[in-house]
């Protein structure tokens, strides 16, 4: 086993096609990541086309919350994001296979920080993190806080830009399903999603604070003009404290994230990503 320097325990960093080089792995590959407070995460590697370059861009995909790496969405970014460079996908604390429980956001950026590690310990030189809601806040916490095993670019597609937001009927149903045991449960048995049940203490930096400091690491913002949770005065926000280091596109017939990004804006931010990534 060998220990990465985000502190998590890679158990199949090995080349399963039997290189012995020092390229990425030609083969796809599945492990249990240790994160640095001790969190089993599930994880699973797909070459690219150019499968062994160290070169090639590798998108390490953060779901949103309910998600997993073998949700059907998930999948359909993971293919689409594998025509531009390798994927890693994997599954927050709480969610899928992985351990622990969830605490929406916060610890989270703990499991991105051990896989963005494992990318690099692959042999990839260079490393995007593309986060969805949930996951997209996480990218841009990961990032501004300067973890260790940082990114060469990021994307944050339908992330929140402040805490508690209530503002929409499905960010209220949401609270309900974080905050009472009742939704707890609901979470547990119905979405497959194992929830915390303490509150944050101390709260995490939000997303607009992260985002100063983030630069120069190029940053894309991507939000949809028709998102049912987080109206458009929260990628402004995140926008305006990216300042000229950030991008913004807003998708004018896009909804709330994997589920509602087109197969086109998917293989538009891999451009973007192969154009930027280091």
């Amino acid at each position: 086993m060998s220990t990465g320097p985000a502190g998590h325990v890679a158990r199949s960093t090995h080349r399963p096609n039997g290189e012995t080089g020092g390229g990425p792995p030609t083969a796809p590959v599945r492990t249990f990541l240790r994160t640095a407070d001790g969190v089993p995460i599930d994880s699973v590697y797909e070459p690219g086309p150019g499968a062994g370059a160290r070169g090639e861009p590798v998108f390490v995909v953060a779901h949103g919350f309910t998600g997993d790496a073998d949700r059907p969405h998930v999948r359909r970014v993971a293919r689409a994001f594998s025509r531009h460079g390798a994927v890693v996908t994997f599954s927050f604390r709480g969610h899928g296979a992985s351990g622990g429980l969830s605490t929406v956001g916060d610890r989270e950026v703990l499991d991105l920080a051990a896989v963005v590690a494992w990318a690099r310990e692959l042999g990839h030189t260079r490393v995007a993190t593309v986060g969805f809601s949930m996951g997209g806040s996480v990218v841009l916490r990961h990032a501004g806080l300067g973890l260790d095993g940082g990114a060469d670019a990021v994307v944050s597609v339908s992330a929140p830009a402040r805490w508690f937001y209530r503002g929409t009927a499905p960010m209220r149903r949401l609270h309900w399903l974080v905050t009472r045991p009742a939704g707890r449960l609901v979470g547990r048995y119905g979405l497959r999603t194992r929830i915390h049940r303490r509150q944050w203490d101390p709260v995490p930096v939000s997303p607009v604070e992260a985002v100063p400091r983030i630069a120069p690491t190029p940053l894309l913002i991507v939000h949809g003009e028709r998102d049912g949770y987080f109206p458009l005065d929260h990628p402004r926000m995140l926008a305006a404290a990216a300042g000229e280091h950030g991008e913004l596109w807003v998708e004018p017939d896009m909804g709330h994230a994997e589920n509602a990004a087109p197969e086109e804006l998917l293989h538009r931010i891999g451009d973007w990503v192969a154009g930027r990534a280091g």
